[in-house]
């Protein structure tokens, strides 16, 4: 058999993956809005469509780097993922973790600012700002050349810094958990969180909603380092008076 065989099959597995992940997590926060603001989301179910489309070709493009290198691990061990826990100190399992957080963080927020160039919105992220207001469906809600950008980061992480499976597993569950909670609209954490030392460097849906209303500033993904080290972190702001932020939010 063609070795392009097991390669497509994997790259085919992991999009359905990534695409199932994405359904389940923005589904359940969905559900968790519609019991909590029952009204939030009325009148989006055309948006909604668009984002549920987008988020699929999406996962697409996300499972074909994904599945490569799944497929090069466990055929040929090119990649630094680990299974045994002990190859490396166990203190190194949770740094590894904040490791790949920081990586992928640093390439967001600047591939996220390049994205904001005028002539590379209209291309690309324009499609991303169209939810308006982001529901918890819009997470991956991208244009193809915008869902690339994001692809190759985690595979390209994999290659250059040691993690365990299964520290790699709570990467991607991050990465999930916080996409999908920082578009939905509202606040879930409470307001000593948000307002407090947590919430002074990360990021949650009230941080990330100014974003979207401003544009111009909150370009990270999980902290706050790069927006207030080159000035474009504006805080959270008073969403109160924002009619697209539910007023219980805890700010």
């Amino acid at each position: 058999m063609s070795v392009a065989v097991p390669i497509v099959l994997s790259a085919l597995a992991m999009s359905a993956i990534v695409a199932v992940r994405y359904m389940l997590a923005s589904a359940g926060f969905a559900f968790a809005t519609r019991l909590k603001h029952r009204d939030l989301y009325a009148g989006l179910d055309p948006q909604i469509r668009l984002e549920i489309g987008w988020s699929l070709v999406s996962a697409l493009i996300y499972g074909i780097p994904a599945g490569v290198v799944a497929w090069g691990w466990q055929e040929r061990g090119w990649t630094q993922i680990y299974t045994d826990v002990h190859a490396y100190p166990l203190w190194y399992v949770p740094v590894s973790i904040l490791a790949y957080l920081f990586a992928h963080d640093t390439w967001f927020y600047w591939s996220h600012r390049w994205m904001h160039w005028p002539r590379i919105f209209r291309a690309a992220h324009a499609v991303h700002h169209a939810s308006r207001p982001p529901t918890a469906w819009a997470a991956m809600s991208f244009h193809p050349w915008e869902a690339l950008t994001g692809a190759i980061v985690i595979p390209a992480l994999v290659f250059l810094i040691p993690i365990h499976v299964g520290a790699l597993a709570t990467v991607l569950s991050i990465m999930t958990i916080m996409g999908v909670s920082n578009h939905m609209g509202w606040e879930m954490f409470p307001r000593w969180m948000v307002r407090g030392g947590v919430g002074h460097w990360l990021i949650t849906a009230t941080h990330h909603q100014r974003h979207h209303d401003q544009y111009n500033c909150n370009y990270g993904l999980y902290f706050r380092f790069w927006d207030r080290l080159c000035g474009t972190d504006k805080g959270l702001g008073d969403f109160n008076k924002n009619a697209h932020f539910n007023k219980n939010a805890a700010v």
